[in-house]
């Protein structure tokens, strides 16, 4: 097997670093997840590789090991071990025609629903991973750097699921991620979903307050997984039933569902805990009743996201319509009754 050119010991080349470097945190990188911050300095290097030396120990923080999820703060002093960087021609060979040309076609299905010098505003498509990943590679954050390469800086806000659709948000400015960041870890951002569940969710007066503790754990092929856990993290979803419709024996309910905490997967593993998963699931579905629904996708949509401007302090409410393959799922059944109209999400 061919060594991989990108990742071979490094040679005296004026291009690579000749030795371990020592990079101190300064207050435009603060605040972002230390592989985040090695795969912009390692442009080219394989993903696989940058994690590697995470785990093995070569990359420290403050002489000491660190975790890719480490949040790197100003004054940091991170030890980069010798690697090989791109070069240009290399990195043209990574961006061919055919990304580009895949790039686009993401790009064109992925509307823009706000944009100014601090923010970009997406609406995500489902079936579009936010960042490229094991066996993708191309994700939301991959394309717009490609279709828009004069962004010299472009990181996402927060994630959402590969199958989710709806408001995704990104900083085109380091100062704008950390101060959405900060919003984020002192709930500040009010992030709420349109979903569909299986079944007619019975809601009183008010709405349902969906407080399950959450663990994550992995199956034996690596992949992540969530559970209901007594001895989980603390989780909040607050969900409001919409509409509910009936088909023979069937029954749907279109619901809203509003994140006070921001767990992976919260809302799905809720929804299941509560026994009307959504429709479409792979992961915390019904697949007997996604038979009989002949649910296509995961029914699960990021319709707002209302936060502070980083910038100008103006209040920010940022919606995305009801895809159409919801209103198609809703066309094949009929109402039961109507809670509220959709168009209008509660305050």
């Amino acid at each position: 097997m061919k060594p991989d050119p990108l990742i071979q010991p490094l040679k005296a080349k004026a291009s690579a670093p000749a030795a371990v470097l020592l990079q101190t945190i300064g207050p435009e990188e603060a605040g972002q997840r230390l592989d985040n911050y090695l795969l912009r300095w390692a442009k080219g290097v394989p993903k696989s590789h940058v994690y590697r030396i995470i785990r093995s120990g070569e990359v420290r923080v403050n002489k000491k090991r660190a975790e890719p999820t480490t949040r790197l703060i100003e004054g940091d002093i991170v030890r980069l071990p010798p690697v090989r960087l791109a070069e240009p021609a290399q990195m043209a060979a990574v961006n061919t025609a055919q990304t580009q040309s895949r790039a686009r076609g993401y790009s064109d299905n992925m509307p823009i629903l706000f944009e100014d010098e601090a923010l970009l505003i997406v609406n995500k498509p489902a079936g579009l991973a936010v960042h490229g990943g094991s066996g993708i590679a191309l994700g939301v954050i991959e394309t717009l750097r490609i279709t828009r390469p004069e962004l010299k800086f472009l990181e996402l806000v927060h994630r959402l699921d590969r199958d989710t659709s709806g408001v995704l948000l990104l900083a085109k400015k380091r100062s704008a991620l950390v101060e959405m960041h900060r919003q984020i870890r002192e709930g500040q951002i009010d992030k709420r979903y349109y979903l569909i569940a299986h079944g007619e969710v019975k809601q009183a007066a008010g709405v349902l307050q969906l407080k399950y503790p959450l663990h994550k754990y992995l199956l034996p092929n690596g992949e992540r997984r969530v559970r209901v856990d007594p001895n989980g993290l603390p989780s909040h979803t607050a969900v409001r039933v919409v509409q509910t419709l009936k088909r023979a024996e069937l029954a749907i309910t279109l619901a809203e569902a509003q994140l006070k905490t921001g767990r992976t997967h919260q809302i799905r593993v809720h929804m299941q805990k509560l026994g009307h998963a959504i429709l479409g699931d792979d992961k915390y579905g019904f697949e007997d009743q996604d038979k009989l629904t002949k649910s296509k996708r995961l029914y699960l949509h990021a319709h707002l996201a209302g936060f502070i401007h980083p910038r100008t302090g103006e209040k920010m409410r940022i919606e995305s319509p009801l895809p159409e393959p919801f209103t198609a799922m809703m066309k094949t059944f009929k109402p039961l009754a109507e809670k509220d109209e959709v168009s209008k999400p509660s305050e």
